[in-house]
Order: structure tokens, then sequence, then C-alpha cells
């Protein structure tokens, strides 16, 4: 299956295009806004390869990709996605909880999609304090252009919420950016430098400075939504597009200055004057409590709304409390219980798992360590909470501090080397105790089944499942057939069959899980609950259905021998398409499956065996 079909299948469990009114993506998930949440299909989603997990939060349905998200999110606005103009979400009614869960997924839909910029500079501060622990001087042109472009991603972060808010409350993003501009202009911020009184006629313009400032222009912005809807309405379609952006400029730019500007520079002073209480007083607060439930703000999508003020403390103080020490402890404990699955899972599929998300969560990422190995297994998130919290106060009571922005782990302790010594010290210390307490809490308190602890070796134990074959013709090995994703077995190990007529047979008891719009693939749940798919041809997709004739509906039971698809061909063949038929058992590997069927085979002859 393709980047475009899976694509595709996507867009028809979130309820169609016409269903999604706003799209975008963070590291890990893509995140619609979708008119009727109704139609977000987890079950059916869930099944589609490539997608780790689904989450509902407020307003917001998160399908869970990983690393690779941005392929598919450049994939659902190649294809107009998150565009669509013809409906409106449903209204919600007027609650304080409601207002508080819109504005934490507006930060969210905000600051997500610049989340890279930010990692990008934290990741470069770490690579200069690297660089300067062994031996660059911070006086040499190259610490000072390092230095430069370090802090280039957070001093201009105006300009880049910008154009992310625009987007979100749906206004003119190049406007935007524009107004951020003025907010940042050097001749205002040499007014402001002179400290001379500001006014813009005879009305005070307060003496702010915008750099690195994240709650100006989001309201900002927020304000110009609303006058380019008057100035849309009001303004005489001859010469609206000279008068319109005039207008935006100079009502929006003034009011910014004035108003706006001033307001959410008062609303960032009062939020770090708490953040710098909480450190003064209760310092091993904060970080113990993000370590304890960090792993619940990245079930929801939550953690990205704490983005803002990380940076505004970074801004303001030089550093932050507010995530990183407490994100590490968590992350790291995270990493810590998938090494411990690894070392007691006999099963060679799921350890590979388990290896794979430890080192995506030492290194900071842990959507893969807490769908595939934490929340599958017993006990083993209160493993990783309890490590996370103790190792987020041992940050707290030592005065742990992050200098940069950057996924918290292993890879970006650097981000920890200031001016005192002993922080990176207390940072690494704070990782060996996530690590160390969650690998041994959950090799001592989790249990792996006895039906996971099955060593494949092991022919007494193991159970068989046969398929038969899905159409008469000849079986071919999956790795020769011409086409990446199947062949390298990323899917699911199987076999291939070029088939000698068009008629496509059902090789396993079950129930029909998905049908492809256009016909050319097929899925089965077997009683067993494996799920096996047969894709009809390679890229068949591109015939929209031509050819194809299916006999099954979704949900219908199905015996081997069963007729599913008629396709044509001769027409495949015409189109230019290979005709071999791919039969897979999802999320399986060669040693799972063993093929049984050899050269020419009849529908009713054994095509594999499944050993579980």
């Amino acid at each position: 299956m393709n980047q475009r079909e899976i694509t595709n299948l996507i867009i028809k469990h979130v309820g169609g295009a016409e269903n999604i009114n706003d799209l975008y993506h963070c590291m890990t998930r893509l995140r619609f806004n979708l008119i009727d949440k109704g139609k977000f299909n987890t079950a059916e989603l869930k099944k589609i390869p490539g997608v780790i997990n689904t989450v509902q939060s407020g307003d917001e349905c998160q399908v869970i990709i990983g690393a690779e998200v941005d392929k598919f999110y450049n994939d659902l606005q190649a294809m107009g996605i998150g565009k669509n103009s013809g409906g409106e979400s449903s209204k919600t009614p007027f609650r304080v909880s409601n207002i508080l869960k819109a504005v934490l997924n507006t930060i969210v839909g905000i600051m997500a999609p610049i989340l890279p910029i930010i990692i990008a500079g934290g990741m470069v501060k770490v690579i200069l304090a690297v660089l300067v622990i062994m031996g660059m001087s911070n006086d040499t042109q190259n610490y000072k252009i390092l230095s430069l472009i370090s802090d280039a991603p957070f001093y201009f972060l105006p300009f880049y919420i910008a154009n992310s808010a625009a987007k979100k409350f749906k206004t003119n993003s190049y406007m935007a950016m524009v107004i951020a501009g003025v907010m940042l202009h050097p001749n205002f911020l040499k007014l402001v430098a002179d400290g001379d009184k500001i006014s813009l006629f005879q009305l005070p313009v307060h003496s702010v400075k915008y750099g690195a400032s994240v709650i100006p222009i989001i309201l900002t912005v927020w304000f110009m939504s609303y006058v380019e809807k008057v100035v849309e309405r009001f303004t005489p379609k001859m010469i609206k597009t000279m008068l319109r952006p005039m207008l935006l400029l100079i009502i929006t730019a003034p009011v910014a200055l004035i108003v706006i500007g001033p307001i959410g520079a008062y609303m960032g002073d009062g939020i770090y004057y708490v953040i710098k209480n909480i450190n003064e007083n209760i310092p091993w607060a904060v970080p113990t409590l993000m370590g304890i439930f960090a792993p619940v703000l990245v079930m929801v999508g939550m953690h990205l709304s704490i983005t803002p003020f990380a940076v505004l403390s970074v801004s303001q103080l030089g550093y932050e409390t507010l995530m990183g020490p407490g994100m590490l402890g968590s992350n790291v404990a995270q990493g810590g219980a998938a090494l411990a699955i690894a070392v007691k899972e006999k099963k060679l599929e799921k350890r590979e798992v388990a290896v794979s998300a430890a080192i995506t969560a030492l290194s900071g990422i842990t959507e893969p360590a807490l769908y595939g190995v934490t929340l599958k297994y017993k006990r083993t998130l209160a493993c990783v909470m309890i490590s996370g919290g103790i190792a987020g106060f041992y940050a707290g009571i030592t005065g742990v501090v992050r200098y940069a922005i950057a996924s918290a782990g292993f890879l970006s302790l650097p981000v920890f080397i200031g001016e005192n010594p002993q922080n990176i010290i207390n940072a690494v210390i704070t990782a060996t105790i996530a690590l160390v307490l969650s690998f041994v809490l959950t090799f001592i308190f989790v249990k792996v089944e006895k039906e996971e602890q099955t060593d494949l070796t092991d022919n007494n134990n193991k159970t068989t499942e046969t398929l038969k074959n899905v159409a008469r013709g000849s079986v071919i090995p999956l790795k020769e057939v011409k086409d990446e994703a199947f062949a390298s077995g990323t899917l699911g190990s199987g076999v291939a069959v070029l088939p000698a007529d068009g008629t496509v047979y059902s090789p396993v008891e079950g129930q029909i899980s998905m049908i492809y719009p256009t016909g050319h693939a097929i899925g089965i749940t077997t009683k067993s609950g494996r799920d096996v798919l047969i894709h009809i041809g390679i890229d068949t997709v591109k015939l929209e259905g031509r050819g194809f004739k299916t006999y099954v509906e979704k949900g219908a039971m199905v015996r081997p021998g069963d007729r599913l698809v008629d396709v044509d061909l001769n027409l495949v063949k015409e189109s230019g398409y290979d005709t071999s038929i791919i039969v897979l058992v999802l999320n399986t590997t060669d040693n799972d499956i063993l093929v049984t069927g050899k050269g020419e085979l009849s529908v009713n002859d054994e095509l594999l065996q499944i050993n579980d």
C-alpha cells in the first residue's frame, strides 16, 4: 500500500474531505478540526498501516503517525485538505471549561507548526554549548555567528507565530507578518531604547520590546481577523484590491502598538512573575508534576500548550523550568520502561518494537514508546509516572534549568549547559535516575503474558493459521514484487500471486475489515485477530475503480473460497500496471510467516501459514 492509498484511507475514516474544517500537524501527529467529530472512526484509523494511534482532545481529532507525519501532511495539503470552507464545526455551549479548551486548542494549533523552528534553534544552541566545552571562545566570530543563528528562531518568533496564527484564525498570513514586522522594526526598537515617551497622534505608545514574545502577536492577529471581516464587508468592490490591505494595516498596526501589544506584554509579565515566584518558593513542584503527568499530556496532545510559556521564560529569564527538567525525567523513563520490556519480551517482533521505541524515547520523542509499549503492558504507565516524578523531584530540588528549547532526552542534554557547571551534572543525574528506576520498576512489576513470551523457535508452543490461495496462478516471493513498500516487508510479511484469471477469493475465515473504494484492496480480520491485506495489482488505485467489481461489503463474514473481487486483467495490463496480487499479514516478519504454496496453484491450494 503506497502513501497516497494510506492518505486516502485516513481521509475516508475522518469523515471525508468535506468533513475537514482545518488541518495542521506537529512532530508526530496530524491534527484535524472536523465539522462532525462523530465521523472520526478511531477503530478503522488504527488499522491503517503507519498509524500508531488516535486521540480526541477537545475540538481536535488527532492521528498519530510518527516521524514521517510531514509527508502525509504535505500529501493532504496537495489534495486541498484543510482548505475546506463548506461548513462550520458544531458550536459548543457557553461554559468556562469550553472557553479554556478553546484557548488551549488555539495555542496548540498555533504552536504545533512552528515547533520545528524552535527545536532547530535549541539544537544549534546544543552544538554551540558543545563547541564551548571543546574550547571555542565566546569572543570569536565563529561563536558570535553561530549564536546569531541559534537566536534567530526565538528573536523573530512573532513573525512565525503571525503566520501560524493567521492560518488558525483564517486571515491573511502576509498581512499578519507585516504587523509583526511593525512590532520588530529597528526604528521602533530604537525609540524604545532611547527611553523617550512615544505617542501616535497624542495617543501613548508603550515602550515594549516584542522580540521573542508570544502573546502580543497572537492577540493582534486574532483582532486583525475581525478587522478583515469588517473591511471585507464594507469595502466597495471596485477599489477593494487597493483599499482592503491598506485599511488592515492602518487599523491593526496602531491598535497593536497602542492597546493590544501592551496588554499582551502585561499578560506575559504576569506569567513571568508567576513562573519566577514558583521557581523561588517551590522549585520542585513543576518538574515533579511534569515528570508525573507528561505522558497524560502527550496522550491528549496538550503538552504543546505549555511551549509558549517555556519560550517566554527563556526570553525573560534566560532559562526555563516549566517543561525541560520534568520532561527529561518523563521521556527517559519511557525509554527505560521500553528497554525493560525488550529484555523481558521473548517474542522477537515485540522485542524489536520495544527496542526501537526505547531509542526514540531516550532521544526525546515518546509517542512510539507510549503507544507501542507503555499503554500495552499493564502497570508500565504507573512505573513510568512514578520514575518520571521522582526524577523530576530531584531536578527541582537541585535547581535544574534548561537554557534552550529542544526535545528533552539524552541527545539534547547540552541545552542544560550554562553558567552553573553543576546544572548539567544534575541534569545527567536526573536522566540516570529516570532510566534506572523505570527499568527496575518495570522489570519487577510488569508481567509479560505467557502467550507473549512464546519463543518462535519452540515448535511445541506454536499455533498455526492457514491461508488458502486467493487466485489461480503462480506464486512469486514478496521480495520480487515491484513495489518497495511491499517488497521490503515494512507493512508485513507475505507472498504474491501472478494471476491467470481475474477472480479473487478469500484466503481465510474472518470479517471484512476494509474495502478500498476503488476495489483494488481488501482487508480481512481473521478469527485469531490477524489482519490480512489483499492488494490487487501495483498502483492500480490510479484506475479509480475501472475494471474492478466487488462482491462483499465491510463487516461481512467470509470463508476460504468466497468470491471477493473480479478484476479485468487485460484492462490493468493495457493501462500499464502490474497485475500481481499481494497477500500480506500486517505487522508480521518473515519469522511469523511460512510460505507453503509453490509454483502454479489453484484456488483451494494452501498459500501460507501464520505461526503465533
